[in-house]
């Protein structure tokens, strides 16, 4: 190998270690409340402080939602492809856990605004 070689290397390698530095340490603030949300309407939020078990019905089937050591899990899932239930636990602002053959969609948030204006408004 030639010195350029080694060069680009390592030019390569700074870059990937800045990337990642940069996404883990823009990202790392947790999220302190999980929203919960059915067909497109947020209908309870939760602490993520607080150890929780929490059964989400909808016409389309059942979920079950699992908050422990200040992560949120879905466990559980009657729906034909069970993605959900593979998904890591999320904790962070921002992160979301999709179950589309439910219209259930759970989001971590910082905070809880009870003040939401509708995108449609």
């Amino acid at each position: 190998m030639k010195k350029a070689d080694f060069i680009v290397i390592g030019a390569v390698l700074v870059v990937a270690a800045v990337m990642l530095i940069f996404l883990y340490g823009v990202n790392s603030n947790s999220g302190a409340y999980v929203q919960i949300e059915v067909d497109g309407q947020v209908t309870e939020t939760l602490s993520l402080d607080e150890d929780t078990e929490k059964k989400i019905v909808t016409e389309n089937g059942t979920n079950t939602l699992v908050i422990s050591d200040g992560k949120a899990q879905m466990t559980e899932a009657d729906c034909p492809d069970g993605i959900c239930k593979n998904h890591k636990p999320i904790n962070r602002n921002g992160e979301s856990i999709i179950c589309l053959p439910h219209k259930v969609v759970i989001t971590v948030v910082n905070q809880v605004d009870d003040d939401e204006i509708d995108a449609v408004a």
